[in-house]
């Protein structure tokens, strides 16, 4: 098996060739931030019918977190087309975060169409490095597929615990690695290299509970779920929340 997967990703690596030298010469990820927000908005809006309860039983404790004002301030991280403002209760104070400014008119189309939402500001920076936010500026961090293709997990959650106040939550949904020693895994493994090309530096493989619960939350809550998609390569997700 040792032997097996890297082979295989040669093979797959000589079959998408183009891609790979695309990439090496610099020429496919300026392409891929420009594509990449039209193929989200087609996933995102199968996977919303797919997890429509789940997010909406998610999101509803939002509400709990809400000040006298009636007002909750949100950070939606890596915030894509906006897919999940439909399912957060009035009174949200918005801030959109993404390193991909490409992604703003879907934004500016989503949050049309939620005017139950005040939207504050959208701001192009990675989730490792979010200065421009204040410490402790936050009651809700929102994070739905975003660990996955980050260069860093670990900073990505630091910066997280920074803006978030204390007693504020974490939600997020993140799809996993699938589990070791299965046929699963190995698949994942052979196609890796080239699907981080191709979903814009998504990682298959990553064990993103075990970040969540090294990262130091007083408390974190999560449940397993079966692959949205069975003819992608994404595994498992984790849904839940961590409270600071």
């Amino acid at each position: 098996m040792d032997i097996l997967v890297p082979l295989l990703q040669l093979l797959v690596l000589l079959l998408t060739l183009p891609l790979h030298l695309m990439a090496l010469l610099g020429c496919w990820q300026p392409l891929c931030k420009t594509y990449f927000p039209y193929l989200m908005a087609v996933l995102t809006r199968q996977s919303n019918r797919k997890m429509e309860s789940k997010k909406r039983e998610l999101f509803s404790q939002i509400k709990g977190l809400m000040e006298a004002s009636g007002k909750v301030a949100l950070l939606e991280l890596g915030c894509g087309t906006g897919a999940n403002f439909q399912f957060y209760p009035a009174g949200c104070r918005v801030t959109c975060l993404d390193p991909n400014p490409h992604f703003e008119k879907f934004l500016t189309k989503s949050m049309a169409e939620n005017r139950h939402l005040q939207y504050e500001r959208f701001v192009v920076a990675p989730g490792e490095d979010m200065r421009q936010l204040a410490d402790g500026s936050m009651d809700v961090v929102v994070c739905t597929l975003v660990l996955c293709s980050v260069q860093s997990p670990r900073k990505v959650l630091q910066e997280v615990q920074r803006v978030l106040r204390p007693g504020g939550v974490l939600f997020f949904w993140e799809h996993v690695a699938e589990p070791q020693g299965s046929w699963a895994l190995t698949w994942q493994q052979i196609v890796e290299p080239t699907w981080k090309h191709i979903g814009d530096g998504c990682c298959l493989t990553r064990e993103t509970w075990k970040d969540l619960e090294k990262a130091g939350f007083s408390k974190v809550q999560m449940e397993l779920q079966p692959p949205l998609f069975k003819w992608l390569p994404v595994g498992p997700h984790i849904m839940g929340k961590a409270v600071k």
